[in-house]
């Protein structure tokens, strides 16, 4: 047995640290956390200091147990991720080893031999401070999440049980519906923007606009018409030096936005993908806030610049970073090998290393000095004047390598180089145009922009962002998709050969992609919190429980004073809301009467999202239903908007001589045909879809499935043999039945088939064919009850009630 035992929270991590360490070292990994609080109890007694009750997950009790026996005889040595949720998984380790209190814990940002060597030289024990820091955070999360979360069930009944509050997932809601309403509310307004195109002759053009735009179309004709016959020359030229200078290296909400811009990742993809380049040893660890880089690093930097590019692309910069609660103590996300271009096979890896090289390496690269060159173009007829810009790059520097991009949409482009000029010379008019421009609605949310949102705000920490953009997707509170723009009429002036000419034009304006909208469920959600618990899901306040959370970790607050403070009051309010009455008003709305029968017309929200309704329960006739379409909400749609939902289901002619019936069910939009459910396509509307599109749809879905289907049986037609994502199966009523090696799928009898079938177990209720139960939250993620309890700990559990300090 080795006389060392060192324990890592991956598998991939481990078997990059045991080639580094020798003989002497097993390195084993606990696949992550390894206890948390119980999955069907709050798990805080909070009558007793708040404490908590840890629990070995069910799926680690192999590991825990495999573990115990290498520990025996041997040096421990916890080496989880140098950071707050790292430092909690040693403690619980270390608890649930039951090793000593100064057991050895070795901390590295890199996964290089050096880091390691130099880690077994300078062992620590356990910091307490950084446990108490994450056993606060998880502990607040869970009683936010499990004393908020019935009381959403119960004065918010639209039919579901996963309504859930979290103390940073509901702030990210709450920034996402307000953006939605201020785009709702924005009023877009027009004006005409002056430009001219200049032929100096041997095709070379000189482009000016004027500096500013006019409110009016009469004020643009008026300008244009004072054109007509006018000289113009230019006036002066102003050349001045200038420079840029390159971006710090990536913190890992920098790294989330800038792979969003460049790459198209999501959030959670990055962070993927960015932990396999860090187990792998190719990046230093990518959870942290800091822009620093060390001064070996700084060193390896200058050497690949100086060798790669030559001395005068070097410049030395050290960054300092803005967020007050940064370790500077911590690194910025770069190579762990400057040298080494190539950071792995996969492409995706691979196009992720290369960011983090690039953006390393420029920032310690020269200025890129640039030369900016103004020409101002005078109007003989009148005193304003039309401005020509343009920038010749002088020396590269670092944008030989990287240029940072930005979410800002009209963000200025680098400008071309003008073409010879001097002062008074004279132009040729070629046409000057007033375009109809109109001003932009704020731009919704990215994943990438919302994370930078969150961080400007002191909202949330690195290891946060992902789980907590996660969380409101998957609760459906927020849907990340694409969405088509809408066309409008813009009209452009042109003046040429002293005449003006009108023209009307069309364009497309407003089209999202990968854009974060809040739905009808998120904002009832919202406005709930926000009538009722507006304390919690306070931007500023969330922002200063950070910093306490902060302060913790420093050992200038204590945990449990800190959750006293907050629950208290905290406590009283949930106790007032639950004796209130429902607020119906947050889940249904009158839009009006309904002119044919008299009855009322309302928007509801219920189980399978928000639906139009006329009539009422009370009613004799029974009331209809229409469910909302893609990107309407509850909120917003208007009496007319509603009575087009009724024209669902519509009949689009026949095919085949039967019906194609166009309706909106649970899964979205879809044709019934013959019996059979065809789906459309995110980019067909059901309002608006032709015969021939339909027929198109259900002859591709009849090829898909005719691939799929390898037999079928005249004996019973929902006996199949199907091509499905594995390979061949037997589909047999309900049930999915293997085929057995050496069988070939086209030659099985039915006979075979009802013997196969008899063989296999029906499958148990329940998801994944297990009992049905909720998804085990982490210390990372906000909770997610199923029962709002607050049971004191079991006395058999008393032996795992231990908390890291008595503070």
């Amino acid at each position: 047995m080795s006389k060392n035992l060192v324990i890592v929270e991956s598998p991939a991590k481990a078997k990059t640290i045991e080639n580094y360490l020798g003989a002497d070292f097993t390195v084993k990994s606990s696949f992550g956390h390894v206890r948390d609080l119980p999955e069907h109890d709050m798990g805080v007694d909070v009558e007793n200091g708040f404490q908590p009750t840890y629990e070995v997950s069910t799926d680690k009790v192999k590991v825990i147990s495999e573990l115990k026996k290498l520990a025996k005889g041997a040096e421990v040595w916890l080496a989880t991720d140098d950071d707050r949720e790292g430092e909690a998984i040693s403690w619980h380790l270390k608890e649930a080893l039951g090793l000593p209190d100064n057991t050895k814990r070795i901390v590295f940002r890199e996964i290089t031999k050096t880091a390691l060597q130099n880690a077994i030289l300078k062992p620590r024990t356990i910091d307490v401070d950084l446990v108490d820091a994450q056993q606060a955070r998880r502990i607040l999360d869970r009683l936010v999440g499990y004393e908020l979360s019935p009381i959403l069930w119960k004065k918010i009944r639209i039919g579901k049980t996963n309504l859930s509050a979290g103390r940073v997932q509901s702030v990210a809601v709450r920034i996402i519906v307000e953006r939605e309403r201020e785009i709702d509310a924005f009023q877009s307004k027009g004006s005409f923007k002056i430009t001219a195109r200049f032929d100096l002759g041997n095709g070379k053009v000189l482009n000016a606009e004027l500096p500013k735009n006019f409110a009016t179309e009469a004020d643009a004709l008026g300008f244009l018409e004072k054109c007509i016959g006018a000289a113009f020359s230019i006036k002066n030229l102003e050349t001045k030096p200038a420079k840029k200078s390159p971006a710090p290296p990536f913190t890992t909400s920098t790294l989330q936005q800038e792979a969003s811009r460049k790459l198209s990742f999501s959030v959670l993809q990055t962070m993927t993908v960015a932990q396999r380049l860090y187990e792998a040893g190719k990046i230093s660890y990518m959870r942290t806030d800091s822009t620093n880089l060390s001064e070996e690093a700084l060193e390896k930097a200058r050497v690949q610049i100086t060798k790669e590019y030559g001395p005068e692309y070097y410049n030395k910069r050290v960054f300092k970073t803005k967020n007050e609660s940064a370790q500077e103590a911590h690194e910025a996300i770069r190579p762990t090998d400057f040298s080494t271009l190539n950071g792995s096979g996969d492409r995706n890896e691979q196009r992720l290393y290369e960011l983090i090289w690039k953006r390393a390496i420029a920032s310690q690269m020269a200025d890129a000095q640039l030369e900016r060159t103004t020409a101002t173009v005078g109007i003989s007829t009148t005193s304003e004047e039309l401005i020509a810009q343009g920038e010749v790059i002088k020396f590269e520097g670092f944008l030989k390598v990287y240029l940072e991009s930005s979410d800002d949409e009209g963000d200025e482009e680098q400008k071309g180089m003008l073409p010879p000029l001097n002062i008074n010379q004279i132009l040729n008019l070629a046409d000057m145009k007033a375009t109809e421009r109109f001003t932009r609605n704020p731009p919704r949310y990215t994943e990438a922009s919302l994370v930078k949102k969150l961080e400007e705000m002191g909202i949330g920490r690195p290891s946060t962002y992902a789980p907590t953009i996660s969380t409101i997707i998957r609760r459906e509170y927020v849907i990340k998709e694409d969405r088509a723009g809408f066309e409008r009429e813009f009209k452009e002036l042109t003046l040429s050969d002293d005449q003006i000419r009108t023209k009307v034009s069309k364009e497309i304006y407003g089209s999202e992609k990968s854009k974060l909208f809040p739905t009808s469920t998120g904002m009832v959600v919202n406005d709930f919190l926000v009538n009722n618990f507006n304390d919690i899901i306070d931007y500023s306040f969330t922002a200063s429980v950070e910093k306490d959370f902060d302060h913790i970790a420093d050992g200038q607050l204590s945990w449990k004073q800190m959750i006293k403070n907050f629950y208290t009051p905290f406590q009283k309010k949930v106790a007032e809301v639950k004796e209130e009455a429902i607020d119906r008003s947050l889940t249904s709305r009158d839009l009006g009467e309904d002119p044919a029968t008299g009855k009322k017309v309302s928007v509801r929200i219920g189980k399978y999202g928000p639906y139009v309704q006329i009539g009422d329960a009370e009613d004799e006739d029974k009331p209809k239903f229409a469910s909302l379409q893609k990107g309407q909400l509850m909120e917003n749609i208007t009496l007319a908007e509603a009575f087009e939902l009724f024209r669902l289901p519509r009949e689009v002619g026949k095919f085949e001589d039967k019906e194609m019936i166009v309706n909106v069910g649970k899964f979205g939009p879809y044709v019934k045909h013959d019996g059979k459910y065809y789906s459309l396509a995110k980019t067909d509307d059901p309002m608006s879809v032709a015969e021939d599109r339909l027929v198109e749809i259900i002859e591709l879905k009849r090829i898909s499935d005719s691939n799929k289907t390898i037999k079928e049986f005249a004996e019973d037609a929902d006996a199949k043999v199907l091509n499905g994502r594995y390979g061949p199966y037997i589909a047999f009523g309900k049930k999915n039945v293997k085929i057995p090696k050496g069988v070939e799928p086209t030659e099985i009898t039915y006979d075979q088939v009802l013997k196969l079938a008899a063989e296999t177990p029906d499958k148990p209720a329940g998801r994944f064919g297990k009992k049905a139960v909720a998804p085990k939250a982490t210390v990372a993620k906000e909770a997610a009850p199923k029962k709002a309890t607050a049971k004191k700990p079991a006395a058999k559990k008393a032996a795992t009630k231990k908390t890291p300090s008595k503070k």
